[in-house]
């Protein structure tokens, strides 16, 4: 039996028979419910019922994130990747594969562009697009061109796509000193924060991986924390990293407030690794958005221009750099594999590396 949803102004028909899934969108639940009766009938007479030259971008999207569902790497309702599906459901969903062209590319691109979309963000968006057509064409058995690959140097002669620019934006003092100020003169405010902050600058943790953080991941004797899954340009799952805890962030660390964890729960998370923890494992339990919303509000109150939260963290590497340390020992806080992406958040400071050398010189006299 075809399943038929009404998904906004739209019907969805989905039909499941002989081990074959096939989907496609309707105006009307009639044409829904008719396009369904002909594929089973289609299916059950032995034929493909999957036309290359038929099928929209929009139905390849969602054949995507039921493919990605099924096999255990379901997309976030409010991740990136979520948001950018959309984006491209909204903007090619009509459209059919197979004559996806480079003008049509083109002009997704120019609109992002005029929108205010770097060209990073745009390439992600497309490659993303490339994505699913080249994997989720495989997975039905039909060939499509590689629209998005063949659009790719007129992308780059006009400028549309191309590498994130490096930012080189770092605190002052003055500045870390009046965001500190500002937590000082709003106590009802998330009252961890500065200690966050302080983390933040010291061990050059994402703001994914502070919030990450366990009360189990801390190694108290080595002074060590460990990083779950940890950001990497092939491993997903599984990169675990022991990263050192850079001056006073142990202490910081442990002077947070713990909460016990409640026995039911436990007793679930003993039971099956995989159950989600409880949010009184975590060191840090207000949500990651919050510290950013607060960081922003401290930043504006004190009249600090283009400064994020994200930046304390080339802050750290930065400051790492200048104090000394070589790229392996910077490498071992930040976890990056290559120096390429590592140079992305160095931004030395001339004076300091000046007053480096001038140190060396007096030490050799």
């Amino acid at each position: 039996m075809a399943s038929i949803l009404q998904i906004g102004g739209r019907w969805r028909a989905q039909v499941r028979r002989r081990g074959q899934s096939i989907t496609k969108t309707f105006k009307t639940k009639g044409a829904a419910q008719s396009w369904a009766r002909d594929q089973e009938t289609a299916i059950d007479k032995g034929h493909n019922a999957v036309d290359a030259h038929s099928i929209t971008v929009g139905e390849l999207l969602i054949k995507y994130r039921e493919a990605r569902s099924e096999s255990g790497r379901p997309i976030g309702p409010k991740s990136n990747e979520h948001y950018i599906l959309q984006r491209l459901s909204d903007a090619f969903g009509e459209d059919l594969a197979a004559q996806l062209n480079t003008q049509r590319i083109v002009k997704f691109a120019q609109a992002r562009k005029a929108a205010g979309a770097g060209e990073y963000t745009i390439d992600m968006d497309l490659s993303k697009l490339g994505t699913v057509m080249r994997h989720t064409a495989s997975l039905m058995d039909i060939v499509l061109p590689d629209a998005v690959g063949t659009a790719r140097p007129a992308l780059h002669h006009l400028h549309l796509i191309g590498p994130g620019k490096k930012r080189e934006r770092r605190p002052t003092k003055t500045e870390i000193e009046r965001i500190f100020a500002w937590f000082a003169e709003h106590p009802e405010r998330e009252q961890a924060m500065p200690d966050l902050l302080r983390v933040a600058m010291q061990c050059a943790f994402r703001r994914g991986e502070l919030f990450s953080l366990r009360w189990d991941d801390i190694d108290e004797e080595k002074h060590l924390a460990l990083v779950r899954d940890r950001k990497h340009p092939r491993q997903k799952i599984g990169n675990n990293e022991w990263v050192p805890l850079i001056g006073d962030s142990f202490e910081i660390i442990m002077r947070q407030a713990r909460y016990p964890v409640p026995e039911d729960y436990a007793r679930k998370r003993a039971a099956d690794p995989r159950h989600p923890p409880h949010k009184n494992e975590f060191i840090f339990r207000f949500h990651k958005g919050t510290a950013s919303k607060y960081f922003k509000q401290a930043c504006d109150a004190k009249s600090i221009v283009d400064l994020r939260l994200h930046d304390l963290r080339h802050e750290a590497t930065s400051a790492l750099f200048e104090a000394g340390w070589e790229i392996p020992e910077v490498a071992t806080v930040t976890g990056h594999k290559d120096w390429r992406n590592l140079k992305r958040y160095t931004n030395l400071s001339p004076a300091k590396v000046a007053r480096k050398g001038r140190l060396e010189i007096v030490k050799s006299a």
